[in-house]
């Protein structure tokens, strides 16, 4: 993971995401989870990056 990814992550998880796997449904549930809450989404996108 780089330093890109890492700031994109606590700052525009779904971007993060998509630059990462695409739009697939891991943006879109990074989509839904950061619109419900950020702190869900920041979880969720480094989850998604790390993996």
């Amino acid at each position: 993971m780089s330093l890109i990814q890492i700031i994109l992550a606590v700052f525009i998880p779904p971007l993060a995401v998509a630059l990462s796997k695409g739009l697939t449904g891991a943006f879109w549930l990074n989509l839904l989870l950061t619109i419900l809450g950020i702190i869900p989404g920041i979880i969720h996108a480094f989850y998604v990056l790390t993996r």
